[in-house]
């Protein structure tokens, strides 16, 4: 249920991205195939989009189980690994090759998730919440990125040829990945489960007339599922401007404020207590991002070695003028 709201809110995406078309259209001054929202090749087969779009149903349906079982903070942090995968399927898939930079941020990152992971091992020690179930969700929730990657490496792969507007196309994989996670859900609410995976009344993977009965009897719980939906369809609407229009590095950096905010707000409403090692693991998380991403971290080493080779020379200068003013003192 919690991946059908998420993919019905990109489905809203495709419904956007044709009353851009039409306003931009009926403009008739070419703004149509020049505007970031509409530009790109709209002629295409729809079922490219169904590979990724498969990729992000079970992807996200694993994370959201993981979720579940875990802290909230932990899950956004731990989405960083997608990362480290995505970085070797393109070596594996794509042919290509990282540098020195990519494989230190790669490495930065799975130090930071390890810092991640411990802290919430060390964390449960002062909580109720069982030792297996927040492992099994981290776990759930590093794996969930292997499928992400997969999704991604795909994507550039195959669907980045086609020049797709990329809301048209976030939009055909939230059509398809909303009719396969309804589908999906039939023989899920017929699958029984032990405890942590299945805590309904029932005991099964999934309950949807108990989820639909909960969300009808409560407004708060009606206000954030409609909520998810259309914060999912202007995150994605802001990420391909914030893209489009600056950078993806510019996108990354936002990503990691929403991960504070998530994290600040897990503590405010004590639905976590703090670990140090949890900022170290954080910390060193945004280092291998950065690294990865070529952002702040190699400029300012770059800088750094431009200073420290201008110093040099400045000073092999100095010797040289003084070793030619010592050599013209013993001439005369």
């Amino acid at each position: 249920m919690q991946s059908s709201f998420m993919f019905f809110g990109e489905a809203l995406c495709f419904i956007a991205f044709k009353i851009f078309y039409i306003y931009y259209n009926r403009r008739g001054d070419g703004s149509v195939d020049n505007n970031v929202l509409t530009k790109g090749s709209r002629i295409f087969n729809p079922f490219i989009l169904l590979i990724p779009a498969l990729c992000d149903m079970f992807a996200t349906s694993i994370m959201y189980i993981g979720l579940n079982m875990t802290y909230a903070s932990s899950f956004q942090m731990l989405r960083g690994s997608v990362i480290v995968f995505t970085g070797l399927f393109s070596v594996g898939f794509l042919n290509r090759k990282l540098g020195v930079r990519e494989w230190t941020g790669i490495a930065f990152v799975i130090a930071g998730l390890a810092f991640v992971g411990a802290s919430d091992i060390l964390t449960m020690e002062n909580t109720d919440i069982s030792a297996n179930s927040v492992i099994t969700g981290d776990l759930l929730i590093i794996f969930a990125q292997v499928i992400s990657a997969v999704q991604m490496v795909v994507e550039e792969k195959y669907v980045g040829e086609q020049d797709i507007p990329a809301l048209q196309a976030i939009g055909w994989e939230g059509i398809f990945g909303f009719i396969g996670i309804s589908v999906a859900m039939i023989p899920l609410n017929y699958i029984a489960a032990p405890p942590p995976f299945a805590d309904n009344s029932r005991g099964t993977l999934e309950a949807t007339d108990e989820a639909l009965i909960q969300i009808g009897s409560s407004s708060k719980l009606l206000i954030a599922v409609i909520g998810i939906s259309f914060s999912i369809a202007f995150f994605n609407f802001a990420g391909i401007s914030v893209t489009k229009e600056m950078s993806a590095t510019t996108r990354m950096i936002l990503d990691s404020v929403r991960t504070i905010v998530i994290w600040a707000f897990s503590l405010g409403f004590q639905w976590q207590t703090f670990h140090y090692m949890q900022l170290i693991g954080f910390i060193i998380l945004l280092i291998g991002m950065a690294c990865y991403n070529n952002i702040v971290i190699p400029q300012l080493i770059r800088k750094c070695q431009c200073y420290l080779g201008r110093h040099k020379l400045r000073e092999n200068e100095d010797r040289i003028i003084n070793t030619a003013a010592d050599d013209v003192q013993e001439t005369i």
